[in-house]
């Protein structure tokens, strides 16, 4: 057993303190942890009481590692595990993290490939086989990836992808216009069917008055 003698603010990061045990310095911990844990000078802490308050502070920091990664945009499971293995955290530590914020909803890959889905139609349209792939790469399962690609017509995403190109090559003659948004399609995932019939479509729609 240890006894606390001492619990001191951290002078660069006023939300963290030190704790002394037995007149040493002995570990950091965020305050609101120590509040919570009920710490106070003179408290006596046992062996395995140090190991679980540092273990709960590991998994604070990991957790506020994850919420910055999601303040930029929302993440898959996978990709909140694989930036905190790169950190160095444990194996352990990542998945109690990583349980946390399923349980409050603030990681689920349902959501995120739906996300995904939609922001690549928005501003990106490509096939579902591109989309497929991205996914996966993700981590997402196939069940959640085929949910997510069940609203997306191929059709009119190649046919929204093709628009601004077809515009900026209007005026290449037909054989090299073709190539070029059929090469710009294929690049986006979409089946060389689809690239007929959209290439095809683009240029009559810009030479149907000549």
């Amino acid at each position: 057993m240890a006894t606390i003698t001492a619990l001191q603010a951290q002078k660069r990061h006023a939300d963290r303190i030190n704790v002394y045990l037995d007149g040493k310095f002995a570990f950091g911990l965020a305050a609101a942890a120590a509040t919570a844990a009920g710490l106070q000078v003179g408290q006596t802490l046992s062996e395995a009481d140090v190991t679980g308050l540092q273990q709960q502070d590991l998994v604070d920091k990991a957790r506020q590692n994850a919420l910055r990664l999601l303040g930029y945009r929302p993440r898959s499971i996978m990709e909140v595990e694989q930036k905190l293995r790169q950190k160095g955290y444990a194996d352990a530590v990542i998945m109690q993290t990583i349980d946390r914020l399923v349980a409050v909803d603030l990681l689920n890959d349902a959501a995120f490939a739906a996300y995904w889905v939609e922001q690549r139609e928005t501003f990106k349209p490509r096939s579902h086989f591109a989309l497929r792939q991205e996914l996966q790469t993700k981590g997402i399962s196939r069940a959640l990836i085929d949910a997510a690609l069940a609203g997306v017509d191929e059709v009119e995403a190649a046919r929204r992808a093709a628009g601004p190109r077809a515009q900026r090559w209007r005026n290449l003659p037909q054989e090299a216009f073709s190539a070029k948004l059929g090469q710009f399609l294929q690049r986006r995932g979409f089946s060389y069917d689809i690239i007929q019939q959209i290439t095809h479509e683009t240029w009559q729609a810009n030479h149907q008055s000549e």
